[in-house]
């Protein structure tokens, strides 16, 4: 029955299409949409909260060379057959490696030390070189001096970077024996590896950053359209570091959406988490605007929040945007938000993430407006 069905769907297009009735963009159209898939695994049980590092300050420290050995052979019929001390090993480097396997800088140390060479031995052993030491990274990855310079690029998978270089090995006294010197009694000591220090930051955190006052709602909103856990309560600057969460759609496309901590008036200046909030901001493809209807005069929280990204300066303010009025489960939220709508030019799509109104249609719109966004670089070729 199903199979006779779609046959005779079919004879119907076919039949259109012999008309001139171009079902052919219907059938494009069709195949656009997208809808959020719900996750099949429960929240996990983990009492702390995973936050995620997209900037790091490291220091990279690389292995000590081997120090060289002084000795002298010793045989049976020659007491003094000569020096053979052999040369100590060569320091590890450190080495930052751009991988698929890692999103974030939480596995990275502050400080990245590197092995040290072993030292060298008689009957000119030499010492065993160290291994590197690799630290995978995310693809994206954009490596700044102490000086604030851009001195490594990682954006593809398996460039690497050396960010300290390991010290050679000490040559032992067998590397010193000349003709007029048959029995040198000196070695070299393997010299310290490099000292550096690094900021590590990601070009791209994720595809959506959640943009709005303290105890706006971002956490709520987050917590129920993903798997991930921040913390919820009723009181200003709950979320201190982002956290991301991931929605999946039915055409196998994975979104990240991260919670940003809130922003405050003159954050341009620093004032509250300022300039790290900004960073955080800077790092995402679309904004959302989580606006808390239930405020007196929600309307000022957004020309406020355009306020300190046009300060900030660069190409935040024209990033692509949608806004959201959070808690119309409310009273005062539903009286304001025919308000809200008529002062912004924008649309203003009325959900509430505590009850679950309208999650459904907002996720749809993320996708149209992120699909929309990657459209416009080839456009514009």
């Amino acid at each position: 029955m199903l199979f006779s069905t779609g046959k005779s769907f079919l004879a119907r297009f076919s039949l259109d299409i012999s008309r001139n009735a171009k079902p052919i963009g219907l059938i494009a159209n069709y195949c656009q949409v997208a809808s959020a898939l719900r996750p099949k695994k429960a929240k996990s049980t983990r009492k702390e909260a995973q936050y995620f590092s997209d900037a790091k300050r490291i220091r990279a420290v690389g292995g000590k060379g081997g120090d060289g050995c002084v000795s002298f052979l010793q045989l049976w019929c020659n007491e003094r057959a000569g020096p053979d001390g052999g040369d100590g090993g060569h320091g590890g480097h450190v080495v930052f490696q751009a991988s698929n396997d890692v999103r974030n800088f939480n596995h990275v140390g502050s400080i990245l030390k590197a092995e040290e060479g072993e030292p060298g031995s008689s009957k000119d052993c030499h010492g065993k070189n160290a291994k590197h030491s690799v630290i995978k990274v995310p693809i994206g990855t954009v490596i700044r001096n102490a000086q604030g310079q851009i001195v490594g690029d990682l954006g593809q998978a398996d460039l690497m970077f050396v960010a300290a270089r390991g010290g050679a090995g000490g040559k032992g006294n067998r590397f010193f024996t000349t003709d007029k010197e048959t029995s040198p009694k000196v070695s070299e000591y393997g010299p310290k590896g490099e000292d550096l220090s690094y900021t590590l930051e990601l070009r791209s955190m994720a595809d959506v950053g959640l943009i709005g006052y303290p105890n706006a709602g971002k956490s709520t909103l987050l917590n129920a359209l993903t798997r991930a856990k921040p913390k919820v309560a009723p009181y200003a600057f709950t979320t201190l570091r982002p956290h991301l969460g991931t929605v999946q759609y039915d055409d196998h496309v994975q979104l990240t959406i991260a919670d940003l901590p809130g922003l405050v008036p003159d954050a341009h200046r620093n004032k509250g988490l300022g300039i790290q909030f900004l960073k955080h901001a800077e790092r995402c493809t679309l904004l959302l605007f989580v606006l808390d209807a239930s405020a007196p005069e929600p309307w000022k929280h957004y020309e406020q929040l355009m306020h300190e990204l046009r300060q900030f300066g660069g190409r935040l303010a024209s990033r692509p945007q949608l806004v959201v009025a959070n808690k119309l489960d409310v009273e005062e939220g539903q009286n304001n938000f025919e308000e809200l709508q008529r002062r912004l030019q924008n649309p203003v799509l009325g959900i509430s993430a505590k009850m679950g109104h309208n999650l459904g249609q907002l996720l749809n719109s993320i996708r149209k407006g992120y699909d929309r966004h990657k459209e416009q670089p080839k456009e514009s070729s």
